[in-house]
Parts: C-alpha cells; structure tokens; sequence
C-alpha cells in the first residue's frame, strides 16, 4: 500500500482507539453512574447521533469544498475542546451538550478519512476501505480494553484520556496529512460538475443501500446501549464487557487470512456480501436473545463480527464506485450519515423496547428489521438498470 494509505490508517486506528475510551461506556456512565433512566440514556445517544448525522454531511461537504485536511483539523479542534470541558464538568445536565458536540465533531472527521483513503489510493479499490476499516477495529480491540483498566480504577478518567489520543491524532494530521495530494480532477467543486449532480440513478442507488445499512446499525448499536446494561444486570462485570470489544477487534485483524478467500471471490458482488453478512448478523442477535452466561456473549460477538466483516467495507466501497466525479466525499458522507441516523434511534428504540418488554423481546423484534434489510441489498440497484434500458 501506498506510504500515504499508512499514514491514514495510523490517524484513523488513533481516531478510534480515543472514540472507543467512550462508546461503549456512554449508556453505562448515564444508567450506574449519573442515575438516568435507559430510555434517557437512549435519547441522549440519539442527540449524540443526531448531531454526527449533520457532521457528517457536513464532512463530505467540506471535502468536496476545501479538501480533507482542513476538514480534518476542523473535527479534531471541535472534539478536544468539548472534551476538555467534558473531563472538567460530567455530571448532569451537561453530560448531554458535550456529548452533542462530540457527536457533531466526530462526524465531520469519519467521511473525509474514508474519502481520501479512495483518492490517494484510487486503483485499491475495497482494500482502501478495508484497511480503513481494519485500523478502525484494531483501535476498536485496544481502546476498550485500556477503558476497562481505567473505568475500572476511575471511570472519569476515561474523558481525559480520550482527549490524550486526540493530541496525538492533531499531531499526526498537523505534520503529515496536509503534505497528502488529493487529485483535483476526482474532487473539484460541485458547482463545476452540473452534468454528473444530474445522473440521479447512482444517487437513488446509493439511498437505498443505505437505507438497509441504516436498519443494521439500528440493532447493532444495541451492543453499547441495552445490551451492555443487560450484560452488566447478568453479573458480567465491565471489564469482561469491555473485553467483548477487544475480542471484536482482534478477531476482525486476526480472522483475515480466513475471511480474505471469500472476499477475494466475492469482490465484485457487492449485494452478495452485503446479504451474507446481514444473515450473519441476524444469527449473533438470536444468540444474544437467549444469552445467560459471559460465553453465549462471547459466542454471540465473534458471530457479530465474522458478519461486520462483510457488510461494513462493503457499503463505503460502494459509495465510491456510485459516486460521480467530485462527489466522493459527498457520498461517504451520506453513508456515515446513514449509520450514524441508525445509532442516534437505535439506543432510544431499544430502551423503549427494553422498559416495555424486556431485553430478550426487544433484540427479537429489531433483529426482525434486518429482513428489510436484506431487500434493500437486493434491490438497491434497479435505478441503474432501469437508466441502462
């Protein structure tokens, strides 16, 4: 890979190691912690999400418009300044407006890494985003482990060392990401491309995929949110909950020679590994349904990420083979938005559910939204056919 992918994939296994300090603890922080109720919870994770569906819009935006580095810089900035006053100030109400901003930082960073990985290394194809994709899950195996050390001795600690990972991340960027060279035929203005923001096809194509995508991250965000207070009423205790994540993500690193085969023969059937994945899925939530004990939770996680491993590449990849000229950005940015839509009513959906009809009942009903899922892969792709006719 090019010296230029690498030096993306550190800023990104950074990004995500400081994010993952956090997410998986949010809903556990606001229930044991500050006293709130899980459908309280939920709805601060939906402002959360909410606020990262306009950063990421605004993200692709902006690296259409002004390139990534400047994006780039723009989300960290904002992320460190709310957590300086998140490590100060973490009680109750404010937790919530700083989490807002995160959300809304954090989104602003998420499609300019993934649209620039695919500029500079546009001949990659889904081994770009793969990559991307692979430093995402080793932070994802490292940064819960370390937050489970540290929640575990002070959980308020967990903010100051988030904000550690983002100084090192605005270094990295600082010295190396504005010296990248994004071709400027591939991501000049929108303004300039009127011929291709007509072809509308591609588009359609894309919100539909998408659409499925979002139900996915709607059932799998349950993982960070009622699944972990779930896990926790079991006896579990948050260090082995936190170890669920780190055995994600080192089965994601240490599982690709065993994936790579079947990726390698599916790599141009995108709705193939789209629907292998989802079925994957839908398998791991049934487990978890029934789950009594730490290793039906561990068994469940490594069903969960052989299908994450499939359907997480597979949709930014292909946003950037739908994207027109100078739309790249745009369209990762539609893609983050979507999962990030399916995160923000996720944790609120699944906290009704939960205070209605328990955990069991509720993972069963929304991994029953995962069917639509499986039609939208199916059908995501009949606007192009019908301009070809």
């Amino acid at each position: 890979m090019p010296k230029a992918v690498w030096l993306l994939i550190i800023g990104m296994f950074i990004n995500t190691m400081g994010n993952s300090f956090l997410w998986p603890l949010h809903t556990i922080y606001m229930h044991d912690y500050l006293g709130q109720s899980l459908s309280m919870a939920g709805f601060v994770l939906m402002i959360n999400a909410g606020t990262g569906v306009v950063g990421n819009l605004l993200g692709g935006y902006l690296f259409d418009r002004i390139g990534g580095y400047k994006s780039i810089m723009l989300g960290i900035i904002l992320s460190m300044f709310a957590l300086v006053l998140l490590t100060i100030w973490h009680g109750w109400p404010e937790y919530i407006w700083f989490v807002a901003i995160l959300g809304f930082s954090g989104g602003i960073i998420f499609p300019s890494m993934y649209a620039m990985v695919g500029s500079v290394w546009p001949e990659g194809g889904r081994k770009s985003f793969n990559a991307i994709y692979l430093a995402q899950n080793v932070g994802v195996a490292i940064g819960p482990a370390i937050a489970g050390v540290v929640a575990d001795n002070n959980i308020n600690d967990i903010f100051m060392a988030n904000l550690l990972t983002y100084i090192l991340f605005l270094a990295i960027v600082w010295f190396f990401y504005r010296k990248l060279v994004v071709t400027t035929n591939r991501h000049s203005s929108v303004l300039n491309e009127q011929k291709e923001i007509k072809q509308k096809a591609p588009f359609y194509a894309m919100m539909i995929v998408t659409i499925g995508y979002m139900l996915t991250w709607i059932v799998y965000v349950q993982w960070t949110s009622t699944i972990s207070t779930h896990v926790l009423d079991l006896g579990i205790s948050l260090k082995q909950y936190s170890l669920l994540w780190t055995i994600n993500g080192a089965l994601i690193i240490l599982a690709q020679p065993l994936i790579k085969p079947i990726i390698n023969r599916l790599e141009h059937k995108i709705k193939a590994q789209l629907i292998i994945g989802i079925v994957i899925f839908m398998g791991s939530f049934v487990v978890v349904a029934f789950a009594e004990n730490y290793a039906m939770f561990i068994t469940a996680m490594v069903i969960l990420t052989i299908g994450e491993m499939f359907v997480w590449p597979a949709v930014p990849t292909l946003a950037n083979q739908l994207a027109p000229k100078g739309r790249e950005g745009f369209y990762q940015g539609i893609v983050n938005s979507m999962a990030t839509i399916g995160r923000m009513i996720g944790p609120f959906i699944g906290g009704l559910l939960v205070e209605a009809y328990g955990t069991p009942m509720m993972i069963l009903i929304l991994t029953s939204l995962m069917i639509f899922a499986i039609v939208t892969s199916l059908l995501y792709d009949l606007p192009l056919k019908k301009r070809t006719i």
